[in-house]
């Protein structure tokens, strides 16, 4: 029971100290929360005094710039009523005078009305006393007054004809003297001035060889390997005792560089057989035409022309491998351009125009296109198909006479054209002839239906005829060598015989993968 009343006892105790201590504790936290509130009402206080100085200092600041801005608007509400002021005065002014001035005007008017009435009824006068004038001198005369005008008009004209017929034949005699000693003068200037070497070109190119023993590789094996080149390249290849030479014949330059070409490249690499010889050739023919491409940009750049079509840039690059009576084309051409252009100053015409038409005057005798047409005519419809001036294409048609010259510059190349052909030893009648002749029998060959190529060879003595193996028989490869000779006895002339040999060639080809 003892125990009891102990544990009891503890128990109250306990609960005793424990609601003293929730009490205490109520009292100081009430103590804290009224020392926090009164601490935060002072600082809400100073907070509130700084905002309101801030807010003040905020609304100075404003009225003094509000009042600054006042200031000068009124400063430039001044300053124009100023300028107004001064603008109105000064139109006071020029009213004041334009007014001064209207009355001097009229004034100046009435005067002039004044002398105007008084000069009509003078010249009322003086018509007066010239018809009576008139009429005493007709009575004299014994003529009226439009007779004797016509007389003296007639009389007049009789002896103005007279005078300028004279002069006019004097200064045509003058002219033409003149004349004559002008142009002599410009020519003979503009061949010192554009003098040039002339080499004539012939129909064969020596190809040098290091030694003999490569002629065997060349010839190969029954000779099949001169026989796939010449097949190739259209050029008759002459191996014969001549040391370390090749002689590669053929009228068309451009087929004897082809051929150069490759037999360097076979040489050099060494692998010479039928297979290879046709691989180097259609190589070395793609790397001649960027040739001519890049010899006809040179040559523009040379002489100074810009903006020419590709093609006829191509053009020019390939007159390089053409010859005109023995005479280079490329280098006539640029002979005729210099030629043109040095007289086309002499004259005061246009240098570059001049030179362009010198330049361009044989483009037909390199084109493919319509070789029936005379080179001129095709070489003017060539310059007009890529846009070049008229006076150009003018210049071109008509540099042998076969159009009407137009232009003033078409004299010109006539006369370049026939300068640079005149030089001594510029051209060979008989090569012009000898490639002419050739070129018709490779056309005439050219004409017959499966006929893919045809070489002239040997001086012409031999005209070789490759036909597609699909489109023409054995049977008619006979008939077709026979009849083309038949067509070139009849319509071609020429010294000796020709023979004609057909060749037609079957390849299969098949690749293992």
């Amino acid at each position: 029971m003892q125990n009891i009343f102990y544990i009891i006892s503890a128990a109250a105790g306990a609960i005793l100290a424990l609601a003293i201590y929730i009490v205490v504790r109520r009292i100081v936290l009430k103590g804290r929360k009224e020392e926090i509130i009164q601490k935060a009402e002072i600082e809400a206080e100073g907070i509130k005094k700084e905002k309101i100085f801030q807010a003040k200092e905020k609304f100075l600041q404003l009225k003094s710039e509000h009042e600054q801005y006042i200031n000068e608007r009124n400063a430039q509400i001044r300053e124009t009523e100023s300028r107004l002021k001064q603008k109105e005065n000064t139109l006071n002014q020029q009213n004041s005078e334009l007014t001064r001035k209207q009355k001097e005007a009229d004034a100046i008017r009435e005067s002039l009305k004044t002398q105007v009435e008084i000069a009509k009824t003078k010249s009322e006068e003086y018509e007066s006393l010239k018809q009576e004038a008139i009429k005493q001198i007709e009575n004299i005369a014994g003529m009226t007054a439009a007779e004797a005008k016509a007389q003296l008009v007639e009389n007049m004209k009789a002896e103005a004809r007279s005078q300028a017929q004279s002069y006019i034949n004097d200064v045509m005699d003058e002219a033409r003297l003149t004349a004559s000693k002008e142009a002599k003068r410009i020519v003979i200037n503009t061949i010192q001035r554009t003098a040039s070497e002339t080499a004539i070109e012939n129909a064969v190119t020596v190809f040098h060889i290091e030694s003999d023993e490569i002629k065997g590789r060349i010839i190969g094996r029954e000779g099949r390997n001169i026989r796939a080149l010449e097949a190739a390249t259209g050029v008759e290849i002459v191996v014969d005792d001549t040391p370390e030479s090749i002689l590669l014949s053929a009228f068309d330059p451009v087929r004897r560089e082809v051929a150069r070409l490759a037999l360097h490249q076979l040489v050099i690499d060494g692998r010479i057989h039928p297979a290879r010889i046709e691989e180097v050739v259609a190589k070395v023919q793609k790397q001649l035409e960027d040739e001519i491409m890049e010899t006809g940009k040179r040559t523009c750049i040379d002489l100074g022309i810009h903006g020419m079509h590709i093609e006829l840039v191509k053009l020019i690059g390939r007159m390089k491998y053409r010859s005109s009576y023995g005479q280079n084309l490329l280098q006539h051409a640029r002979e005729v351009a210099n030629i043109c252009a040095t007289m086309a100053s002499e004259l005061g015409l246009n240098p570059k125009v001049a030179k362009r038409a010198g330049l361009l005057h044989d483009i037909g005798k390199v084109s493919d296109e319509d070789p029936e047409l005379p080179h001129a005519i095709l070489g003017m419809k060539l310059a007009e198909k890529y846009k070049e001036k008229p006076e150009v294409c003018n210049a071109i048609g008509a540099h042998h006479e076969e159009i009407e010259m137009t232009s003033v510059i078409s004299p010109l190349v006539m006369v370049g054209d026939a300068i640079s052909g005149a030089r001594p030893g510029a051209r060979r009648e008989v090569i012009e002839s000898y490639i002419k002749r050739l070129k018709d029998m490779e056309n005439i060959a050219q004409s017959y239906q499966g006929v893919t190529k045809t070489y002239a060879i040997q001086a012409g003595r031999e005209l070789r005829v490759i036909v597609g193996a699909d489109q023409v028989s054995d049977k008619d490869a006979e008939a077709l060598s026979a009849e083309i000779a038949k067509k070139i006895q009849e319509e071609m002339v020429y010294p000796g015989q020709v023979k004609i040999t057909v060749i037609r060639e079957t390849r299969s080809v098949a690749f293992a993968k």
